[in-house]
């Protein structure tokens, strides 16, 4: 076989092959929004329930305050969105109190003053916890998603994970962040880690989902491990129990509801 001919010929295989390789990378990478997707069913039931959440803040490995919270959730009929309505359950002091999130609209009403105002997610609400963080979110709808790779990561349990890291940018200004890191397990697409940013690039906080534990029809997380993004020693842990599905009536969701709300 003339020469010219056979290097011509090893040129196309090696172009095809080059192609086919191409063809299975571009396969094989999950999409990413579709991965943010996933890991949402993970963390939140597909029906309307119910859940309590302990919340506890450490400081230097001592506890330092502590609140319960009853949570319902259910999806809207358009956009995908979560509606919540929490209740304060402890201490004494703050029970009774709710928290309404409808849309893009977060509420605090207080039965003592009976009055209610709009808060935001960005605003503590104890610890390291937020408003958005006690209230059930869908991040496949207030968040872009760019998958930034493939690493191995320690999780929470301080075991080694394959995970795709997922670069979260904000999609409105309602949002409890501006941007989020979020690692999600390669296999299970079930969320690990996430580092979350304020609007200046400024590092919040760190976020371990763990625990994982079979919860209404998957094993879901039941444990969120929270560190300042400052001080390390300033740890928040809120813990996820009780669930149970509760088909909330739609009129619970609503803002003039609040003062009528009595659940249980």
């Amino acid at each position: 076989m003339p020469e010219t001919r056979r290097h011509w010929l090893r040129g196309c295989a090696a172009a095809a092959l080059a192609g086919a390789g191409a063809v299975r990378r571009a396969w094989a990478a999950p999409e990413a929004q579709a991965l943010l997707a996933a890991s949402d069913a993970i963390r939140n039931p597909g029906q309307p329930f119910r859940v309590t959440i302990a919340v506890t803040e450490y400081s230097g490995g001592a506890e330092v305050n502590a609140m319960t919270l009853a949570s319902f959730a259910r999806t809207l009929e358009a956009g995908g969105a979560f509606a919540s309505i929490v209740r304060f359950v402890a201490p004494p002091r703050d029970a009774g109190k709710l928290m309404l999130k409808h849309g893009n609209d977060l509420w605090f009403y207080d039965p003592g003053t009976k009055s209610t105002v709009r808060i935001s997610p960005q605003q503590r609400l104890m610890g390291q916890a937020s408003n958005g963080d006690v209230v059930t979110v869908n991040f496949a709808r207030d968040y872009r998603a760019t998958l930034a790779g493939e690493e191995t990561i320690t999780d929470g349990e301080r075991k080694s994970r394959r995970a795709y890291k997922l670069d979260l940018v904000a999609s409105g200004t309602d949002a409890a962040y501006a941007a989020i890191e979020l690692w999600i397990d390669a296999d299970s697409r079930a969320p690990l880690k996430a580092r979350f940013f304020a609007d200046s690039g400024r590092l919040l906080k760190t976020a371990y989902y763990r625990r994982y534990e079979p919860v209404l029809g998957a094993s879901r997380p039941t444990e969120t491990v929270i560190i300042d993004g400052l001080d390390p020693k300033s740890v928040t842990i809120m813990r996820f129990g009780q669930y149970a599905y509760r088909n909330a009536p739609a009129s619970w969701f609503q803002r003039d509801y609040l003062p009528r709300f009595d659940a249980e």
